[in-house]
């Protein structure tokens, strides 16, 4: 497994605009499947977007055209910028590595929350 540490959440009103970081630990990073999920209070943990070890990316519908997802292999970072953010984008987001392409995804960070209010 990899270590993974996020940082970037925070409160932000509706229609504005967050970064998120990931920052991984090891020298694996590189051939990892990147991900980002989220977790809003009382409802199931789901995907937000990917990014695979050539650069491909899959959103959520939810996301498409708002999110963007983006990785640095030299620093060992996986980015999410969000635009145009909404209420019901507000949830604890969590960096997660695909280690092995024979398994789902597997090490985790911590989270970090997002808050869309006015």
């Amino acid at each position: 497994q990899v270590q993974l540490v996020e940082s970037g959440g925070g409160l932000v009103q509706p229609g504005g605009s967050l970064g998120l970081s990931c920052a991984a630990s090891g020298s694996g990073f590189r051939l990892y499947t990147m991900g980002w999920y989220r977790q809003a209070p009382g409802k199931q943990r789901e995907l937000v977007a990917t990014i695979t070890r050539g650069g491909n990316t899959n959103y959520a519908d939810a996301v498409k055209g708002r999110f963007t997802i983006s990785r640095d292999n030299a620093k060992n970072t996986v980015d999410l910028q969000m635009n145009s953010l909404k209420p019901e984008d507000t949830a604890v987001y969590f960096c997660a590595a695909k280690t092995s392409p024979f398994s789902d995804f597997d090490s985790w960070g911590q989270g970090t929350q997002v808050s869309v209010s006015s």
